[in-house]
C-alpha cells in the first residue's frame, strides 16, 4: 500500500474531495513523522499537535456537510517561524524575540487557513531570515534530510527540510535574498518567489523591506500553483501589494515547452562547482529536446548584483534592527549581528548608489525580456556544504557564494521559480531557477510542470 506521505497536496486534496481519505488521518500520519523525526532534523521550533488535530476535525466536519473549501482542504501546511499566527508564539528563530505572541494572523496565513489548510506548526529558520545556512544557535540547526551532516539552506530551512523529509505536505516560505530557493535546492523541493508584492508581506518579520517577498513551497509544481492561488491578492493593509487580477494558475499548467524561448544569462555560467556545471548542461540537453529554444545572452547589468544586494539588505535590515542592535548585541548571533552591524556602516550615498543600480537591473531585464519567454541559470552555483564548526564564518562565506545568484530576481522584484535539477556525485540535490518577467507565475508553473515531469531527481529520499 502506498505511504500517503509521499503523495503530493495536490493527490491528497483529490482524495479527501472523495472522502477516500479523511484530513484527520492525513494530520495524525504527518504528526507522527514529525514525533519520530523532528528531534533530529529540527525543522519545527513550535509543534502544534492540538490544533492541528482540531483544525483538522473542523475540515473533516465541514466536508460530512458538504462545505468543501477548495484544493487545500485538510491539507497540512508548516508555516515559517515569520509569518505571525495569532495567540502562537512567532520567534523569528532569534533570542529577542522567543517569547513573541501576535495578536493576529498575517493575512496569507488567513487566507490558507480559510482555505481549509491545516497548521502543522511554526517552522525552524535561519535568525531573522538573515542566513543562508539553516544554522540556529537558539532552536537548534535544522538537518537537511539526505544527509543530516549537511545543511538544509535557508532561511526557510525549516521548510525545506520538512518537505523533503515528510515531516509536512506544504510550507511558507520568504525570500529576500534567495530565502525560498536556496534550501529549495539544497533539500531537492519546489520553491517560489513571486513577483514582489503579489502576495502581502503585512503580518511576516521585516528583513529588508524593500525586497521582503513571501511565497509556497512544496514537493511538486501544482502544489505550488494551489498555494499561491490562496495567498496570492490585494492587501489594502500593505503599501506595496499589488492590485491586480489573480489568474487561475493551475489552468493550462500541463502547456508544452515548445517554442519557448529561453535565454541563459553568461552571468549564471560563471564560478559553478564542477556538480552544479554538469547538471546545468544536462538540464540545457533535456530542455532543448522538450522544444525550447536556449540562447547564451549576455546582460551586464547584474554584475551590480553584489554591491547592490549587500548595501540593501544589510542597510534596511540595520536600520530596522537599530534600537536592538544598541540594547540587545549580545542577544544576536555572532554571524548575524555581524551582517546587520555591516548595514550600520553604509551611507546614504551608497545606499543611493544601491538603488540606482536596480534601475539599471530592472532595465537589464527588461531588454532580455522583449527577446525571451524564461531565463535561466543555477539556483546557486554551490552543492549542498556539509556544517562546520566554524559555522559564523560559514555562513558569511555561503552568503558571499549564493547571493549573486538569488539576489538578482530580489532587486528587480521579478518572480523566480526553483526546481531541483539532479543529484551530484554525494546523492544530494541541486537546484535550477526560472527567471520570469513580472507577474509571469503562470508561465513559469507552466514550465516548472513540464520540467516536473522529467523527474529530474530519478530518486525518492526515503527517511528510516
Amino acid at each position: 500500500m502506498t505511504d500517503i506521505s509521499y503523495l503530493t497536496a495536490t493527490e491528497l486534496g483529490l482524495l479527501i474531495k472523495s472522502r477516500q481519505l479523511s484530513p484527520v488521518e492525513l494530520t495524525k500520519i504527518i504528526l507522527d513523522r514529525m514525533d519520530k523525526f523532528d528531534s533530529i532534523l529540527k525543522t519545527y521550533v513550535t509543534p502544534l499537535p492540538d490544533l492541528a488535530l482540531k483544525q483538522a476535525r473542523a475540515a473533516e466536519e465541514d466536508l460530512m456537510h458538504g462545505k468543501y473549501k477548495g484544493p487545500l482542504h485538510g491539507i497540512p501546511i508548516g508555516i515559517k517561524d515569520n509569518y505571525y499566527t495569532k495567540g502562537i508564539r512567532t520567534t523569528v528563530g532569534s533570542k529577542i524575540f522567543t517569547d513573541f505572541i501576535p495578536d493576529q494572523n498575517a493575512p496569507s496565513v488567513e487566507k490558507l487557513l480559510r482555505a481549509g489548510g491545516i497548521m502543522l506548526g511554526k517552522q525552524n529558520m535561519h535568525e531573522l531570515a538573515a542566513g543562508s545556512t539553516g544554522t540556529n544557535p537558539f532552536f537548534g540547526n535544522t538537518r537537511n534530510p539526505w544527509d543530516i551532516q549537511c545543511m538544509p539552506g535557508g532561511s526557510s530551512g525549516g521548510g525545506a527540510a520538512s518537505l523533503a523529509a515528510r515531516l509536512t505536505i506544504l510550507a511558507t516560505g520568504t525570500d529576500t535574498f534567495g530565502s525560498i530557493r536556496l534550501p529549495a535546492a539544497m533539500c531537492g523541493v519546489y520553491g517560489l518567489k513571486p513577483t514582489y508584492g503579489l502576495v502581502s508581506t503585512n503580518g511576516v518579520f521585516p528583513s529588508a523591506m524593500s525586497l521582503d517577498t513571501a511565497g509556497p513551497m512544496a514537493r511538486s509544481v501544482p502544489d505550488l500553483a494551489i498555494m499561491l492561488q490562496s495567498m496570492a491578492g490585494f492587501d489594502p493593509n500593505d503599501p506595496v501589494s499589488l492590485n491586480v487580477p489573480i489568474p487561475n494558475y493551475m489552468k493550462d499548467i500541463h502547456k508544452g515547452m515548445k517554442g519557448l524561448k529561453i535565454g541563459i544569462p553568461t552571468y549564471y555560467l560563471q564560478g559553478l562547482d564542477p556538480d552544479i556545471e554538469r547538471l546545468f548542461k544536462d538540464a540545457i540537453e533535456t530542455l532543448s529536446y522538450l522544444g525550447a529554444q536556449i540562447k547564451e545572452i549576455e546582460i551586464p547589468e547584474l554584475s551590480l548584483s553584489t554591491f547592490s544586494g549587500y548595501v540593501t539588505v544589510t542597510g534596511e535590515a540595520s536600520a530596522f534592527h537599530q534600537k536592538w542592535l544598541q540594547t540587545q548585541p549580545e542577544d544576536y548571533s555572532t554571524d548575524i549581528r555581524t551582517f546587520f552591524l555591516a548595514g550600520a556602516l553604509t551611507n546614504t550615498p551608497q545606499y543611493i548608489q544601491a538603488q540606482q543600480a536596480r534601475r539599471k537591473m530592472v532595465k537589464g531585464f527588461q531588454k532580455a525580456f522583449k527577446e525571451f519567454d524564461i531565463l535561466l541559470g543555477p539556483t546557486i552555483p554551490i552543492t549542498t556544504p556539509a556544517y562546520s564548526e566554524y559555522w559564523v564564518d560559514q555562513n558569511l562565506d555561503v552568503i558571499r557564494r549564493c547571493l549573486p545568484f538569488t539576489a538578482p530576481v530580489n532587486l528587480t522584484g521579478t518572480p523566480s521559480l526553483s526546481v531541483p535539477m539532479g543529484l551530484d556525485q554525494r546523492g544530494l540535490p541541486v537546484g535550477m531557477q526560472f527567471i520570469g518577467n513580472h507577474l509571469s507565475e503562470k508561465q513559469l508553473l507552466q514550465v516548472g510542470n513540464i520540467w516536473e515531469s522529467t523527474d529530474p531527481l530519478r530518486k525518492t529520499l526515503k527517511t528510516a
